[in-house]
């Protein structure tokens, strides 16, 4: 067995998860023992200090993305923040109108929303994208109309990598007077977001894709030119300006904050230094095996993204044969499903196509001797799967 297979293995799957950055776990531990209060009871100091707490994150957060500190609520997730935007904006707009405009490739968490605002009635349209995993802005132009309440775009996709015209989507939702959201789980921390710049009026992020804790999120909400109203989804209490009801996570939130200060700091070098790994982990493997090809587009795309299709292999049978390295088949919330990704095959309906799809997502600790083994074991492992079918 080799030094590497007796070694932990690679970690190449940071767009499921990225794990906690020991800082982070450094600010958070005196907020589960000694800082312990609840950040409401703020009339005696165990309760002021977690409220200062919060109060940090908040700013640290708002740093991040170019937003104001009263502008983010906390929630569990992501998934928790698209759901709000989604369900509290069509129903507190329902006066107004009932069209929601979304994109095929969204992750299910705006997806499955969609589907459900759809149940209660409301209109939603489903843009497609192009080869690369990009909408149209034209028809999007095309598909606003009088009775539409929001667009929702994702800023980066989970899967291939491909990022959104963003400051192009957010002056043509200015332009007409509706609101904007980005599910930005992926972009925040990867790439430069600021929602005054971007015209943004709602984004949804998450901590654990940023080196902060998992079960903590935040969503944006414009305060401001304009204002945006929504109805909560969950009562009692009347925590984060009536938005979200519940006692704070505060550890959590605490983690959250300092993983956005961190992935500020660090962004500009850090994004840099993995976008030249990811380069050479796709050369490497395309010397070896010509055939491969880059799913999503090839340069408007996250810096530590690669999603390629390996013809005639079985994404599933090369996870399987290589343990030491930790990659992934498509996107981690529907691993278990054994149909193909909705992702891939909205950019190329070929399912086979689908099912012979991998995905890298590099990370702080990824190093090159990292990508050059891996560049090496999955070559051989590809050549090794041909042999079989040959």
């Amino acid at each position: 067995m080799s030094e590497r297979a007796t070694a932990r293995p690679i970690y190449l799957d940071h767009h499921a998860t990225t794990p906690i950055d020991p800082r982070v776990l450094e600010v958070m531990l005196p907020y589960f023992t000694q800082e312990f209060g609840n950040a409401s009871s703020k009339d005696h100091i165990f309760g002021a200090r977690a409220s200062d707490a919060v109060d940090t994150a908040r700013q640290q957060i708002a740093g991040l993305i170019g937003a104001r500190e009263a502008e983010i609520v906390f929630t569990s997730g992501a998934t928790e923040s698209n759901n709000t935007a989604l369900l509290g904006v069509m129903e507190s707009y329902a006066d107004r109108g009932d069209h929601l405009i979304t994109c095929v490739t969204e992750h299910k968490a705006i997806l499955d929303t969609a589907t459900r605002l759809e149940h209660l009635g409301k209109r939603v349209t489903y843009l497609p994208v192009d080869r690369f995993g990009s909408i149209d802005l034209d028809l999007l132009r095309s598909s606003i109309t009088e009775k539409t309440i929001l667009v929702s775009i994702m800023a980066a996709n989970n899967e291939i990598g491909t990022l959104a015209p963003l400051v192009e989507i957010g002056k043509i939702t200015r332009e007409r007077g509706i609101l904007f959201h980005t599910d930005a789980t992926q972009a925040v921390g990867n790439i430069a977001i600021n929602v005054e710049r971007m015209y943004i009026d709602l984004l949804s992020l998450s901590s654990h894709k940023i080196y902060g804790p998992k079960g903590v999120g935040a969503l944006y909400v414009r305060r401001r030119n304009p204002r945006v109203l929504m109805t909560p989804l969950m009562w009692g209490g009347g925590h984060e300006r009536g938005l979200r009801s519940g006692t704070l996570n505060v550890p959590g939130i605490a983690g959250l904050g300092h993983a956005a200060k961190l992935a500020q700091l660090l962004m500009p070098k850090e994004s840099e230094r993995l976008r030249g790994l990811r380069d050479q982990l796709f050369a490497g493997i395309k010397e070896r095996v010509p055939a491969i090809e880059i799913n999503g587009h090839p340069s408007d795309r996250l810096p530590h993204n690669l999603s390629i299709f390996v013809p005639s292999v079985e994404a599933k049978g090369l996870v399987v044969a290589t343990p030491d390295i930790a990659f992934s088949t498509g996107a981690a919330c529907t691993s278990e499903r054994v149909e193909p990704s909705h992702v891939l095959l909205a950019i190329h309906p070929d399912q086979a196509r689908a099912h012979q799809s991998i995905r890298f997502g590099l990370g702080r600790s990824t190093t090159l001797d990292e990508i050059n083994y891996t560049v090496v074991r999955l070559s051989d492992e590809i050549f090794h799967a041909h042999r079989l079918r040959a």
